[in-house]
């Protein structure tokens, strides 16, 4: 288990901006299990989900980076998540799937020429003797531009995408499981990025670029 504990090159737990974000956000409670959950959601919603900022330079991987940004993609944002919980003596590692986004926007499926979603990333922390999931990609504002209802975390059960929004249409399927790690996998994300992406990866290639909740549809009821 120790090696779930430690800082790591992407879950970079002994960086001082991610020290100060664990401690500003773990509360009160000795309890982990409640650690856990307040680390969640500033996690969750104090880190913007935006795919556009994707990057091929592994720098933008590390937890410690999702801060200085403040706004980032599923990977760095479960990194973040497991390295605050590495820094409070939480165990915690990354997980790595391919999904369908079946209500991604237009503009994205055109730049990613596909709507399968490579490498999402969500992270798994032990607590209370077991493994539990705890996804902290979607921030509240998109999840409610989207009408589609927030990941919530209790540190009980397992946080995963839902497979239908708010209004019974298909959201979210999970089509493979990579499997799970002590640090991002470097080598493996990229090479099958390459593999599912090709284009993204060309010599001059244009990256990508835009704002997913600035695209994001508003719903009634879901404001």
């Amino acid at each position: 288990m120790q090696e779930y504990l430690e800082p790591g090159q992407y879950l970079d737990s002994d960086h001082p901006a991610v020290i100060e974000f664990a401690e500003r956000h773990r509360g009160a409670s000795a309890d982990l299990r409640e650690q856990a959950v307040e680390l969640y959601y500033a996690v969750r919603d104090g880190i913007r989900y935006n795919p556009y900022v994707f990057s091929l330079d592994p720098q933008t991987l590390k937890a410690s980076h999702a801060l200085q940004t403040g706004q980032t993609y599923c990977v760095p944002k479960a990194a973040l998540l497991a390295a605050c919980a590495r820094h409070c003596g939480i165990p915690a590692r990354i997980g790595l799937a391919d999904v369908k986004n079946h209500l991604a926007s237009g503009r994205m499926v055109e730049m990613l020429r596909s709507d399968m979603f490579a490498m999402h990333g969500y992270t798994e922390l032990f607590l209370d003797g077991r493994w539990v999931k705890a996804t902290p990609a979607f921030n509240l504002a998109l999840c409610e531009a989207f009408g589609v209802q927030p990941l919530e975390f209790d540190g009980r059960e397992d946080s995963v995408f839902h497979e239908f929004d708010g209004d019974g249409r298909r959201h979210m399927e999970y089509l493979r499981e990579h499997g799970v790690f002590a640090d991002v996998p470097e080598a493996l994300f990229f090479d099958h990025l390459r593999l599912c992406y090709p284009h993204l990866f060309e010599v001059g290639a244009t990256p990508l670029s835009g704002d997913m909740q600035a695209e994001a549809p508003k719903h009634e009821g879901h404001r």
